[in-house]
């Protein structure tokens, strides 16, 4: 509880704005309108990039300046960070989990590739050990710990000269490494916590099963829209019920080989409704997809791919009218090195990569930033005694309006 304590001691009363799964300047939020819309900050880190590459003025310097102050952190590490904490911190899983059991859905007159996607997922139950471990009622929670390195890759802007070619601009080159850890308890898949700390700068998130929310010190305290949705942290192969469950109604889509191993891939979408549920001002969620490729010799997950398309609508500074600017996020992740734990394997580490396409319905102009995540499991623990549902209660102050 002391951890508790000190939790509560840094969250302030922040205006409640929606959490975001994709890039902001987080910067400016701090230094300007704090009732400024997210997709807002969203629109001027674009502008910040676009005059970055374009343009070296002293102007161009000066905001810089007044945007990042003259902290201890580099300008530019400090933007990078505080983007990679944004998009690979702790983003959600695409689709809420199913009130039943995976092994409770009816097959009979449902698609041969609905079918097959069960099949594959009881097949990937059985092998990561859950089947064994439902018969022993399983586990009633998880507590586990892990290291994290984060790096931004360069970001690419480009846009049309007018002569049908495109011109390309980079801006800096592979950025450097940043280490940290992070701390995941787990109770029932729907009630998650999370502490993630990286070079300084930390991430605190959570769900107690109805509301799922995030605290950074840059943006205060922020609440998910939309249905109740799991951590993709948690489903990167630390929990292989909640993954199956995720999986229940997808699609086989085939074979495709992913490194050494043949695997099957499987896919399932985001549903109209919970996609529209996250809408908020400006800007609408198109679609969320979530893609798994388990091994056919082993039958374990071995990498795992989502991404998600906004769209937002934008007012253009030069013709003064207004366009739809379309902001794409995929994430990547490969995972392996399972290990037993109680009788399940888990994988203990892997690797994620996310990038972020930001392109036009008019314009030839559209940026591009690569991000990586190195990540390792340093120890997992099941049936945590003395973990309670009181360990997962939102912030106070994430009901302030």
């Amino acid at each position: 509880m002391g951890t508790r304590a000190r939790r509560k001691q840094s969250w302030y009363t922040q205006t409640l704005t929606p959490l975001l799964e994709g890039p902001m300047d987080p910067e400016m939020q701090e230094e300007g309108n704090k009732k400024e819309r997210s997709w807002e900050v969203i629109r001027e880190w674009f502008r910040t990039q676009k005059g970055s590459s374009f343009s070296s003025s002293p102007t161009s310097l000066s905001m810089s300046n007044y945007f990042y102050g003259n902290g201890s952190i580099p300008p530019a590490r400090r933007h990078d960070l505080r983007l990679l904490l944004g998009v690979l911190g702790c983003p959600l899983a695409p689709i809420p989990l199913l009130n039943h059991p995976i092994h409770h859905i009816r097959l009979k007159d449902i698609p041969i590739e609905t079918s097959t996607a069960h099949y594959i997922i009881q097949q990937y139950l059985a092998a990561s050990g859950c089947l064994k471990q439902r018969q022993k009622c399983g586990a009633k929670n998880m507590y586990a710990t892990g290291s994290v390195k984060m790096i931004c890759c360069e970001t690419e802007i480009s846009r049309g000269s007018g002569k049908g070619k495109n011109i390309v601009k980079s801006l800096g080159t592979r950025s450097e490494e940043m280490g940290g850890c992070f701390v995941v308890w787990q109770m029932k898949p729907e009630m998650w916590s999370l502490e993630l700390v990286v070079g300084g700068n930390k991430v605190i998130a959570g769900s107690d099963g109805k509301t799922v929310w995030r605290h950074t010190s840059w943006l205060g305290t922020h609440a998910a829209k939309g249905p109740q949705r799991p951590l993709r942290r948690i489903i990167q192969g630390l929990d292989p019920k909640t993954t199956a469950s995720l999986f229940a109604k997808a699609q086989c889509l085939g074979e495709k080989r992913i490194g050494d191993e043949d695997c099957f891939v499987l896919k399932v979408c985001a549903d109209r409704a919970a996609v529209m549920e996250r809408n908020e001002g400006p800007a609408e969620v198109m679609r969320h997809v979530l893609y798994g490729y388990f091994s056919q010799k082993s039958g374990l997950l071995i990498y795992l791919e989502d991404s998600h398309l906004t769209r937002v609508q934008t007012q253009e500074e030069n013709e003064g009218g207004c366009a739809c600017a379309y902001w794409e996020t995929t994430i990547g992740s490969s995972i392996g090195d399972y290990r037993d734990v109680d009788g399940v394997l888990i994988a203990h580490q892997g690797r994620s990569i996310a990038t972020v396409f930001r392109f036009g319905e008019l314009s030839m102009q559209h940026s591009r930033s690569r991000m990586e995540e190195f990540w390792s499991i340093d120890d997992v623990v099941f049936n945590v005694q003395g973990l309670s549902i009181d360990s997962f209660i939102p912030p106070a102050d994430i009901f302030d309006r």
